[in-house]
């Protein structure tokens, strides 16, 4: 799948808002900008990189073959985001943790059917969802959590590095010691990247029972 690149998955949904309701959601941009903390919730959630909400009125967009302004109904918004795990952990941590925050944001989108109950919001960004071509991740194999360990170890070593010349022995295996006990949490394998999609996980599954009860009725009919 191209959305997923080792640990990562990346999104991209686009939903049309009338011309006449964009003001209305600058306004709640603004609102949300004054007010960090309707986005308390989303700044806790470990298993994003980053979202991103960006609106693009009619007129903005390009025209590579030069045939001039094309003739489009709507303005735009457009929703960017990496994160680590499944599509369905995603959107389900979403819901729960910023749902009034989905609302504000999606606010002025046609059609938008709030973020609860879950099931019409899941619908909803699936059929806006755009499928990504091509999906570059420099650190495929590490979720966030994964590389804020890594900088844990790496700050860690080089204050170690730094004592090693000035320190004697006793010191220094102190220092060592300490550093050790506060990077426990962060010295643990990355381990394997989290199932794309359940579904075709069970897919999998279902394929490899069959497979293993047609292999046991053939052994049975040539016994």
């Amino acid at each position: 799948m191209s959305n997923i690149a080792g640990k990562a998955y990346a999104m991209n949904v686009l939903t049309p808002m009338s011309p006449w309701r964009t003001w209305i959601q600058n306004a709640l941009f603004t609102v949300a900008r004054v007010f960090p903390h309707q986005l308390s919730g989303l700044l806790g959630l470990k298993l994003i990189h980053f979202a991103r909400w960006v609106i693009i009125r009619r007129n903005q967009w390009p025209d590579p073959a030069g045939r001039g302004p094309q003739a489009i109904d709507n303005d735009y918004m457009l929703f960017l985001s990496n994160f680590n795990g499944t599509w369905d952990q995603y959107i389900d941590a979403f819901a729960d943790g910023i749902p009034q925050g989905l609302d504000l944001f999606w606010y002025a989108s046609t059609k938008y059917p709030h973020s609860i109950p879950i099931s019409t919001f899941k619908s909803y960004i699936t059929a806006n969802q755009i499928q990504t071509n091509y999906y570059y991740n420099a650190t495929p194999g590490a979720a966030q959590r994964d590389i804020k360990a890594a900088l844990r170890v790496r700050e860690e070593l080089l204050d170690l590095a730094r004592q090693h010349g000035t320190s004697d022995q006793a010191a220094f295996a102190a220092a060592y010691k300490s550093a050790l006990a506060r990077l426990a949490n962060s010295l643990a394998s990355p381990g394997y990247a989290p199932i794309a999609s359940l579904a075709t996980q069970n897919a999998d599954v279902a394929r490899k029972e069959f497979i293993r009860a047609l292999v046991a009725k053939r052994e049975a009919k040539h016994a």
